[in-house]
């Protein structure tokens, strides 16, 4: 009888862990929870630092992609008027339309006889829009277009920001 009741005591001890043993465990523990948190923490950020990167990009090449398209097609250029001139909308018709770009608090907008569209995603938003038109009077007309896109998303350095300018002919 004493033999098997020293045999359970046996066994009681060797079955479960002691207490330096936990404190091992969960320091362990605690130390692959910290490095997995700063490893997804910095892969968040990269994914922001990308997002803001691409909406600006993607943003930019879009832009200049409408207005290229729009000045190749226009027959007259009503604003800015005369080459020199600055302004911050641009008045062209195409095919007896009127087009309209110009700003909207933040937004790039494109008003085509009353009926406006916004041009930039809801991931950016548009500032220093300005058309400067050069040229000779009577000749081909250029316009020097530029603005600054800015991303919504926060990145750890602030928003993403970029100037962009181009000077596109009319044909």
């Amino acid at each position: 009888m004493k033999n098997k009741q020293s045999r359970n005591k046996q066994i009681n001890y060797r079955s479960g862990f002691t207490l330096m043993e936990m404190v091992v465990y969960m320091g362990i523990l605690s130390i692959f929870l910290l490095v997995m948190t700063t490893i997804f923490v910095s892969i968040l950020d990269a994914q922001l630092e990308s997002e803001a990167t691409s909406s600006v990009n993607q943003d930019a090449k879009f832009i200049f992609a409408r207005l290229l398209y729009d000045i190749n097609q226009t027959e007259t250029i009503s604003q800015p008027s005369n080459p020199g001139e600055t302004s911050d909308t641009l008045q062209i018709s195409i095919d007896s339309l009127n087009y309209t770009y110009g700003l909207n608090g933040n937004d790039l907008m494109l008003d085509v006889n009353g009926q406006s569209n916004k041009i930039n995603s809801f991931d950016t938003m548009v500032s220093d829009f300005s058309i400067r038109r050069l040229g000779n009077t009577n000749g081909k007309n250029n316009l020097q277009i530029g603005f600054t896109l800015t991303s919504i998303a926060e990145r750890k350095n602030g928003p993403e920001i970029r100037n962009f300018q181009t000077t596109i002919g009319t044909r």
